[in-house]
């Protein structure tokens, strides 16, 4: 396929804004990508032209990108870039979109701790909601069932990004499995061979 892939280094310059649509979730947002170079008179290195790029993250990405970026925040994006050219009104728009693969912030102007997503997330495809994540969305989206504004105010918010004031949510507890019950059963066969040792030892 003859699609041009690139890497793009800048700034989150929109807050990012989530939707659920048929298709599945979606995250949009733009990036700020501006160049440097070393000026000689000045003998110090000063911000060139600056480009605006529109990323599209969809399913998986969409919503963790959702729940991890910031506005202002520095990141890195991949994806394949697309320009688009509509006439409007009479006058002519010119856009160039990004549908990004992956998108991560940049270490090189910070640090970042990665938080593993959840399994209904984790195969592009959302599965049913367990309870614990519908509690931690209740909780996510707020007093009064508002969500931060760093989404919007829009239905089907994802969570994991806390906002002002907000506490921030779990989401990596696990849900119950049948290693519980076998772990158990595990400690209570080591204590009573501990206590057939202790009575023969006695005896």
């Amino acid at each position: 396929m003859n699609e041009t892939t690139v890497s793009v280094v800048g700034n989150v310059a929109t807050a990012p804004v989530y939707r659920e649509t048929a298709t599945g979730p979606v995250t949009r947002f733009r990036i700020a990508a501006t160049s440097r170079y070393h000026d000689p008179a000045k003998d110090a290195w000063v911000d060139g032209h600056t480009n605006f790029y529109t990323v599209w993250a969809r399913r998986a990405l969409g919503v963790n990108a959702a729940a991890s970026l910031g506005l202002g925040e520095p990141v890195v994006v991949q994806g394949r870039l697309k320009v688009r050219s509509e006439d409007r009104g009479g006058q002519h728009w010119s856009s160039v979109d990004i549908e990004a693969t992956a998108i991560g912030h940049d270490l090189a102007r910070g640090t970042a701790a990665f938080r593993r997503a959840r399994p209904e997330y984790a195969g592009g495809q959302q599965a049913q909601q367990p309870q614990q994540a519908q509690q931690a969305m209740a909780t996510w989206q707020g007093a009064n069932g508002q969500a931060p504004a760093l989404v919007g105010p829009q239905p089907g918010s994802p969570p994991g990004r806390s906002g002002p004031g907000l506490p921030e949510p779990d989401f990596t507890v696990a849900p119950p499995t049948q290693q519980q019950p076998q772990q158990q059963q595990q400690q209570q066969q080591h204590q009573q061979s501990q206590e057939q040792q202790q009575e023969v030892v006695m005896g």
